[in-house]
């Protein structure tokens, strides 16, 4: 039994619950692509170095997979942006329980980055 197995048990949440949340969370709306179109803009134009400062970093618009899930029960490795990915939605799913948010470590103890 995974380290994240037994976190899920023990805050009985529900991995489909994750991916339901994931996806709210991570989803692009009309600010990231306003982003992106500045960036992009910026980058054709002479001065674009100057035009990137001062912008937010948009959401990926790639939400948590079953793969993913399903990996990090089974504690297989999976990578450092899915592993961010999980832990913003379970401490989005926390937060709505009234409990307090958790950091990676307490879900993923002790894991090296995955290759990439």
């Amino acid at each position: 039994m995974s380290t994240f197995e037994e976190f899920l048990k023990a805050k009985a949440i529900d991995p489909r619950r994750i991916i339901a949340a994931s996806q709210k969370i991570e989803k692009l709306r009309p600010e990231d692509r306003a982003i992106r179109l500045t960036k992009r803009l910026a980058r054709k134009s002479e001065d674009g170095a100057k035009k990137k400062e001062g912008l937010k970093k948009p959401r990926s618009g790639r939400p948590v997979t079953d793969r993913a899930i399903a990996s990090a029960i089974a504690g297989k490795s999976i990578s450092g942006p899915s592993k961010t990915r999980i832990l913003r939605a379970v401490n989005y799913i926390l937060e709505q329980k009234k409990q307090e948010k958790v950091d990676l470590k307490a879900i993923f103890p002790g894991e090296k980055k995955a290759a990439a």
